[in-house]
């Protein structure tokens, strides 16, 4: 299934990119860590080490040691029982590997027929690819896209990210409406149950109602289907509202 990205732009982009991200010899596990807390750190200015042990799905005392190896690489800023912040290095670190992702997962959706729920595994072994080159040429080979297949900003060449204001589902009231542009659950159950109800990126749904009793949202898709979905789905679908 071909996914796009709800905020497609075409712009001229130069053939040859000399890019932002400097080569620094780190691990696919150093590498893991520091998108781990980029990512948690746009919820929270502060990370912990719990938080970062839960995601990597490893123990606290592991997280520790390789925190303060991180530390001495001069990636981020770590002090026991305080949290744990990216330095800029770490940061940009972080961004390379997940524009890597991101562009691998594109790839595998648009020239290889890959379904948007198989590809988040694959994305993560081609992430840590190191040629710069080759990344900036599939960049190039696609288009210079702006999102992901599941409607998430791809950093450029330069390290810059852009945010959209985007919001879920169930942030409106009956009456409102938006295209879908972003899911925030990437599990292979959810974006399957996503696709068997055509609930895609650049889907235009409309909100008929809000149960009060559980929150089960009623939506309606461009043919004017009526759907039901639950209020964790609801909050995990993101729209451009209009």
């Amino acid at each position: 299934m071909k996914q796009n990205c709800a905020f497609n732009v075409n712009l001229d982009k130069p053939k040859f990119i000399i890019s932002r991200f400097k080569k620094m010899n780190t691990s696919f596990t150093e590498e893991n860590y520091l998108k781990a807390i980029y990512h948690l750190s746009a919820e929270e200015s502060q990370v912990n080490t719990n938080q970062i042990a839960s995601v990597l799905n490893t123990k606290p005392a592991s997280v520790t040691d390789m925190l303060k190896k991180l530390a001495d690489k001069n990636l981020l800023n770590y002090t026991r029982y305080q949290g744990v912040n990216l330095k800029e290095s770490g940061r940009m670190i972080a961004l390379k590997v997940i524009r890597k992702h991101r562009l691998w997962e594109l790839f595998l959706v648009e020239k290889l027929n890959f379904g948007w729920d198989e590809v988040h595994d694959l994305a993560e072994q081609l992430e840590h690819i190191q040629s710069v080159e080759l990344v900036n040429r599939l960049d190039q080979f696609l288009g210079f896209p702006e999102c992901d297949p599941h409607g998430d900003p791809i950093p450029d060449d330069q390290g810059t990210i852009k945010n959209y204001d985007l919001k879920p589902i169930a942030g409106l009231t009956a009456g409102e409406s938006g295209v879908i542009a972003g899911i925030k659950e990437h599990s292979t159950l959810f974006l399957q149950y996503l696709e068997r109800l055509d609930l895609v990126i650049g889907k235009k749904i409309w909100v008929k109602e809000v149960i009060p009793y559980d929150e089960t949202v009623i939506i309606a898709i461009e043919n004017d289907q009526k759907i039901n979905i639950s209020k964790a789905a609801a909050n995990n679908i993101l729209i451009k509202h209009e």
